[in-house]
């Protein structure tokens, strides 16, 4: 089931992604004839500063995108903590399996629904922390808000909201 999934995940990058394309047919993969978990080393990988650079050839989004622009309903970007952020959208679809990434990362911390967690930065477009707050609110938590306010009103918030546990960057 997953191998079957995988295979028609690289067809349709194949058929409807410019970067994909190029990339798969220069490896000389052969996406009509993949088997999964036999062909996973054909496969080449592929790093973020391919990514940006697309972009930069190929401005705002580069050549990724497999679906119509019109499809995509959410904006992010990465932190930019290494150089040039990389711009990303999500379709509703992507950006359900990012909560779902989500939650696994709340049951793992043992957060529960009857948690209050606090986010005390603001988010700007990174990707991260859009996706840690609303899944945590639909995993049924109390999301506060830390962001715009002073270290000290920070500090007052989270122990007014009682917080029991708080996102962190690091």
């Amino acid at each position: 089931m997953a191998a079957e999934r995988l295979a028609r995940l690289v067809r349709h990058a194949h058929a409807h992604s410019a970067f994909y394309r190029r990339k798969l047919d220069a490896a000389g993969v052969d996406v009509a004839s993949l088997r999964f978990p036999e062909d996973l080393e054909a496969l080449p990988l592929t790093t973020k500063a391919e990514l940006i650079a697309d972009q930069a050839a190929n401005p705002p989004w580069g050549t990724v995108l497999t679906e119509p622009l019109e499809r995509y309903t959410r904006y992010c970007q990465t932190s930019s903590t290494t150089g040039n952020p990389l711009r990303w959208v999500d379709t509703n679809e992507t950006w359900q399996w990012l909560l779902e990434c989500w939650k696994e990362v709340y049951r793992a911390a043992r957060v529960g629904a009857a948690d209050r967690v606090f986010f005390p930065f603001s988010f700007g477009p990174f990707l991260g922390f859009w996706t840690a707050f609303e899944a945590g609110f639909r995993y049924g938590c109390l999301c506060l808000p830390g962001g715009g306010m002073s270290s000290v009103a920070r500090l007052r918030s989270a122990s007014w909201w009682r917080r029991t546990t708080a996102c962190r960057c690091s």
